[in-house]
């Protein structure tokens, strides 16, 4: 059943409102991600939602990974996160409906998939963007690398990915990650208008478009997944990981 860290609202016409509502910062758990990825597969189902909108109430979008829990993960936790990373934003990269994310807040690291998943990307002044994975010793499960190595030009993939500093609002808006910014005030009202745009466009023509567009990566993502990529044998960490997180945090 789902918790209340994910609430879904039904707006007029067809579009459905999605909360991330992990307090404080949309820390992602295993538990929180194949949440999020049932709750995909019953909007999905859904044949009255034309469009999705995600959002979030708190100053951080999502923070990613809880770096203080991550450095008691054993084996099977590292597993369970993968598993979990893996599925919930494959599942929303390949999400047949329109997504409009609207992002008041940092994106960072696996927070940044809600953003490359969607399919239009709102963003306030105080928004920012990063994959800081590789300074917290990390390196990317294959579904979030498949769908950063899709979405982001090769630059932008190498400075944010291998440096591990985010963009501001208006460098990712240079850089094609986000397609407009707007004032925080508006922000909910123009996401609303833009799923309403999106909701107009021939469903099954839109899912195709979408599926010819991204199908390759979401293909290799799967195969890789069946090969066994959602439980690493060695698990996600390695030896300098757990010293890399504390000293992120301080």
């Amino acid at each position: 059943m789902l918790k209340n860290w994910l609430i879904r609202s039904g707006l007029e016409n067809g579009i459905t409102r999605v909360v991330l509502n992990n307090a404080p910062v949309n820390a992602l758990t295993p538990e929180f991600l194949m949440d999020f990825a049932d709750l995909l597969d019953e909007v999905r189902q859904d044949t009255s939602v034309k469009a999705i909108i995600l959002a979030s109430p708190f100053k951080v979008f999502s923070a990613g990974l809880d770096l203080k829990a991550a450095q008691r993960f054993d084996l099977a936790d590292q597993q369970a996160i993968v598993a979990g990373l893996n599925i919930a934003f494959t599942k929303l990269f390949a999400f047949p409906k329109p997504v409009i994310a609207a992002v008041d807040g940092a994106a960072i690291a696996g927070g940044l998939f809600f953003v490359l998943g969607a399919d239009y990307r709102l963003a306030t002044e105080r928004s920012s963007f990063g994959l800081a994975e590789v300074r917290v010793g990390a390196d990317f499960p294959i579904g979030p690398l498949e769908i950063a190595r899709t979405m982001l030009s090769a630059n932008d993939a190498r400075r944010l990915m291998q440096r591990g500093r985010p963009y501001t609002a208006e460098a990712a808006l240079a850089a094609g990650i986000v397609d407009q910014i707007v004032a925080g005030d508006d922000l909910a009202k123009k996401a609303e208008i833009l799923a309403l745009e999106y909701a107009d466009i021939p469903p099954k023509t839109f899912a195709k478009v979408k599926q010819q567009l991204r199908g390759a990566t979401i293909d290799l993502i799967e195969k890789a997944m069946a090969d066994g990529a959602n439980q690493p044998t060695q698990g996600w960490f390695n030896e300098e990981t757990k010293a890399a997180m504390r000293a992120m945090i301080g």
